[in-house]
Formats: structure tokens, sequence, C-alpha cells
């Protein structure tokens, strides 16, 4: 638990140090959108569904960011991005790679990505989003911050951003 407080505080420090706005709501441990639902929070913006894939033969790695009702086609996706078969990464590579632990997926994760390995899909939807809500590398709090400042993070960090439809 210590380690996910760190992850959070390492966040907000970030933002803080790019002046961005966000705002935080504390809550217990969830591990999936219906998890959250169950919260009563969802009023307060467009909690995005995040989901960490690979390739076939395990040499890239991506999160999707991506509405919650929607369903992601990892055939659609593949083409979209020029890829080999896709499919969920393992809690071993989430471990490896992001530093995050199952339910703790969050495009935030890449500022624990040192090498800048794992590319962020986002749902050309989103765009213009004023208000998401992102595990802030927890999964015992949502962070809520608007697309366009969650892409300076990550563009900031050099991670790779791939705008696709969902």
């Amino acid at each position: 638990m210590n380690n996910n407080n760190n992850n959070e505080q390492e966040v907000l420090k970030k933002l803080d140090e790019m002046h961005i706005k966000y705002d935080i709501t504390e809550h217990p441990e969830v591990f999936t959108i219906e998890d959250m639902s169950i919260l009563g929070i969802m009023h307060e913006g467009n909690v995005v569904k995040n989901l960490f894939l690979r390739n076939s033969n395990g040499t890239n790695h991506y999160i999707l960011v991506m509405d919650r009702d929607k369903k992601a086609n990892l055939k659609s996706i593949k083409n979209q991005i020029n890829s080999t078969s896709l499919k969920f990464a393992s809690e071993e590579r989430l471990k490896k790679y992001l530093h995050l632990t199952r339910g703790s997926v969050t495009p935030l994760g890449v500022l624990n990505d040192s090498d800048c390995e794992v590319q962020v899909l986002i749902d050309k939807s989103l765009i213009g989003e004023k208000k998401i809500g992102v595990h802030p590398n927890t999964n015992t709090s949502t962070l809520w911050i608007s697309l366009d400042d969650l892409v300076k993070v990550i563009q900031n960090h050099g991670n790779n951003i791939i705008y696709i439809t969902i």
C-alpha cells in the first residue's frame, strides 16, 4: 500500500510541477468500471476504461484509454495501429513496464515507464473531454483531469500517443 501512496504522490507532484489543474476523489479500492459505478462518483466526470495490451510477440505494449461504455475490438485496433494481434498483457508485464497492479491501470502509469516503451492509445471520441477520471497510479482514488492536460503530461514524459476509433 505504501508503494501505491508514493506512486500517487509522485503523480500529483508531477501535475503540480506542470501547473496542471486536477481534482482528486479518495475511495475504497476498486478493480473494475462496475466497482467504480457502485461508488456513486460517475456523475463527477467521464470515468474512462483503461486496458493494458501487448502485441502477439510481446515486443510492444499499449495503454488503451476509452469511454467506459464501449467495448474494445482488438482486431480493429490492431489494424489501426499496424500491429500484430493484440491481447491483454499479464499482471507481471503491468508491474514490469508501469509498476502498477491489477485494478490500477491508468495512462498516468507511463510516468513510471522510464524508457517510454508503452504507447498510449486514445479513443478519438474522448477528444475535448473537460473532465475524465483516471487512477493516479493507485486504485484507491480517482483523479479528474481534462483530456488535453492528460495528453500534455504523457507527451511531456515522452511516451507516444496514437488516436484511434473504438
